[in-house]
Formats: structure tokens, C-alpha cells, sequence
């Protein structure tokens, strides 16, 4: 999830049915289950805070499943201090002061460690480790904590359930391979992230980026980064 601030022109994000609209001027962007096409409108402007899975949850007051694969303007979830931000950052001279501003928002708003679900963190820093090789059952028992407890815990703080959020990072996984070339050939690079075989990967990526493997390798692999978690 991110929380995203467009200080050029906007950007222009389009739907399957084929209509559109133009992103706020600043917005936290949810979990996203599937791809979305967006649009420069002119020039490009923006700076952002990417969150971990479970990081978004301490800075909310609106239950993070409502986010979902949508963009939710600043105003409506932080009202006036919401504003307030992004019109300071606006109003920046580089993003250097961007950055720091958007950090001390953050930062003021940290003030409750309990909001913090340390299980869950163990759970996604387990997916992340395992490059989400690793069904929900293993997870769980790894952490020593009943699946379903997990599954509801994943509900109200990351907006996704252990298995997407493990589908996900398995397709980050295999595009930082594809990025740093660490691979033979497709068919091999679907095993060794853990596909069943080249349908079963080629379907799934096919789902999260609206392209095949092929045709994003030889087309769009400077575009990975925006797809890779940050280490």
C-alpha cells in the first residue's frame, strides 16, 4: 500500500469497462489483488511512502479492507490535516523537503505501539522469507499460531488474506529474477518460484501485471521496480 502525493499533473487511471478517472491530487492506494492501468496526464510529479504489508495498519482510522484496489483521497481518511499536507507538499521547493514532511506526518501519528500486531509482522516477515513458497498451514506453524487466527489477523491489518499475500511475493520474487537475469529460461523460472508448471505461472502473472511472462520480459522489464518490494 502507499500513500501517494502528485505534485506534476495527475494521473489518469482506467477501468476494465472501459471508463476512467483522475487520481486525487493525494491518496492512499490499497492493496491491489489484480493490475490497473494508469495514465499521465502531462508531467510527472510524484513522490510516496510504500508501506510493508501490515505497516499501513498504525496510521489508520478506517479498517485498511476498505482500501482495496482503489485510491481514497487524503481528506477523506486524515480530513484537515490531510489537506494540510498536501498542500505543504505542494508548495515544497524539491523532494528532499517532501520526503521530511511526509515523514513527520507519519511520525506524529506513530503514537500507539499497540496498534502494532507484532504476530502479523512475524507472519509477513515469514512469507517474504520463504519468497511466499510457503502454503498458509506452514506459515502457521512456524509461528506457532492456529491458521484461522492468522487468516483474521491478515483481514484487519494487511487487507489480504496469507495466500495473496503470498502469490504476490512469489510474483516479486520472480521479477527481481527476471530483472538480474538469474534464470535459464521461462519454463525454469516458473519451478524454481514454485509454479506448479509454465500454465499455472503464466496465468498467475498474467492476473498481476495484464501481460505474459514473454511479452513483459522483452517489453516492460524496466517496469518491474514498480512491482518489487523494496529490501
Amino acid at each position: 500500500m502507499e500513500m501517494i502525493f502528485h505534485y506534476g499533473d495527475l494521473y489518469k487511471q482506467h477501468f476494465e469497462n472501459g471508463e476512467s478517472i483522475i487520481q486525487p491530487r493525494s491518496f492512499i492506494f490499497g492493496q491491489l489483488t489484480r493490475y490497473i492501468e494508469i495514465e499521465p496526464t502531462g508531467i510527472s510529479g510524484i513522490v510516496a511512502a510504500r508501506f510493508l504489508p501490515e505497516g499501513l495498519i498504525p496510521f489508520l482510522n478506517v479498517p485498511v479492507s476498505t482500501l482495496g484496489n482503489k485510491s481514497v483521497d487524503l481528506v477523506d481518511i486524515f480530513g484537515k490535516k490531510g489537506k494540510k499536507l498536501e498542500q505543504e507538499i505542494m508548495q515544497a521547493e524539491n523532494n528532499i523537503q517532501r520526503v521530511k514532511l511526509l515523514e513527520s506526518f507519519l511520525l506524529l501519528r506513530l503514537t500507539d505501539p499497540k496498534t502494532i500486531d507484532n504476530i502479523t509482522r512475524a507472519c509477513v516477515e515469514t512469507i517474504f522469507k520463504s519468497n511466499g513458497q510457503l502454503n498458509v498451514k506452514k506459515v502457521a506453524g512456524k509461528i506457532k499460531i492456529n491458521r484461522r487466527s492468522i487468516e483474521r489477523r491478515f483481514v484487519s491489518t494487511v487487507g489480504l488474506s496469507p495466500k495473496q499475500l503470498s502469490r504476490l511475493v512469489r510474483l516479486q520474487a520472480t521479477l527481481k529474477m527476471l530483472e538480474q537475469k538469474k534464470f535459464r529460461n521461462l519454463t525454469s523460472l516458473a519451478y524454481e518460484n514454485g509454479y506448479y508448471d509454465q500454465a499455472h505461472f503464466i496465468r498467475e502473472f498474467k492476473e498481476f501485471t495484464g501481460v505474459s511472462p514473454k511479452s513483459f520480459y522483452s517489453d516492460n522489464l524496466k517496469l518491474s521496480g514498480l512491482f518489487i518490494a523494496a529490501e
